[in-house]
Order: C-alpha cells, then structure tokens, then sequence
C-alpha cells in the first residue's frame, strides 16, 4: 500500500510519518500532485494558522487536485479544518473576515467558545462517534488527544463530536474523506488503531 502524507509547507510530519511507519507503512511526503496521484490513501496532517496551511495548498498547486481526488484522504487537525468552508482564523490586523478553504464540506471553522475554559483546547478529551468504518472497534467516548483553538461547527458530515464548551466536530467523513480534530498519532492505542481502520477498511 502506497501512502503519501501531504506536504504544505506548513506542519511537523515526523510525528504522523513515526505513527504510520509504527502500523508497517513507510509513507511517501510530497506536494506533487502527480505523486500524490498515486497513491492508495492520502494524510493531510497541519499545524499552524488556516491561512498558511491553505497558502502551501494554493501556491503548491493542490487545491484542485484535492478537491477531486478519489482516494481515501484523512485530514488531521488543521488539515480537517481546511476541509471545511472556511476558516475565521484570520491574521491579527488583517481586513479579511475569513480565510476561504477547499469547501468539500460546507462546515465553517470558529474560534472555540470554550464558556470560560482555556484555550488552546489542549490534552485529552471523549469523541462520541456514529458507527463509521473509521472508528471500528473503538469505544464510544474514548479519549484522543487535542490542541486547538479553532473548531468546526456541528453540520451534516459530523462523525464525531466533542464538548469543551461548546459541542464542536471532532470527526467528519463524506464519502472518500475523512478528518479528526484530534492528533491520533499522538493519541495512545485508540489513535493507532484509528489510523489503522483508516489504512484497513477504505
């Protein structure tokens, strides 16, 4: 199985790349849509604000590509969220009210209103999930580990759902993609295991 891991510019792969290689796979990192082509998923890991992430897609090329492609993709924190609309995560002193993303789900990405809880929203916390392949095996309201300051809002492609204040999704799938606002490569048994039903059952 060929998996490449998508490089924006932007994030930390060693850690997902470690999670994967720790599964049996040696994945492939690049931004070159032809490599990326081929192969049999995809991982969208990010770290970092909604504008960088979406500026390494946009001047590498890869936005329509992304958009189009058929193959299993797994978006991963700021990865997820670039799945969405759009994003309100805009620069301090900047005019623009949102940061447009690749729109393969029509969710919006807001600052978490935590109701007074400290943000970033950091450390573990429960995603109770619907039966999806993705969560196979996996116990309702087990913990993952998060760090966030941003969050989808609920919608139709929520697979799992979190609360830190507010009720946010933590889990989002529509037909070949697929996120978690969590990072499963640092989240224990119950992370490997996600990532394996992503690599296994797709």
């Amino acid at each position: 199985m060929k998996v490449c891991i998508i490089d924006t510019g932007t994030a930390n792969l060693n850690s997902v790349r470690q999670a994967l290689i720790r599964l049996g796979v040696d994945p492939v990192i690049s931004h070159d849509p032809d490599v990326l082509g081929s192969a049999d998923r995809l991982v969208f890991p990010g770290v970092g604000s909604a504008e960088a992430a979406m500026g390494g897609v946009n001047s590498r090329g890869l936005a329509s590509f992304l958009r189009q492609t058929k193959i299993p993709l797994l978006g991963i924190c700021l990865g997820m969220q670039c799945l969405g609309a759009s994003s309100s995560e805009v620069p301090e002193g900047s005019k623009l009210e949102k940061i447009d993303c690749l729109g393969i789900v029509p969710g919006r990405v807001l600052l978490l209103d935590s109701k007074g809880g400290r943000l970033p929203h950091m450390g573990w916390n429960t995603v109770t999930h619907v039966d999806h392949p993705l969560f196979e095996g996996i116990r309702q309201d087990s913990y993952f580990y998060f760090d966030h300051s941003y969050a989808m809002e609920l919608g139709p492609y929520a697979i799992g759902t979190t609360q830190y204040g507010t009720k946010f999704t933590s889990a989002l799938g529509r037909g070949n993609f697929m996120g978690v606002q969590f990072h499963p490569e640092k989240s224990g048994a119950c992370g490997a295991r996600l990532l394996k039903n992503f690599l296994d059952n797709f």
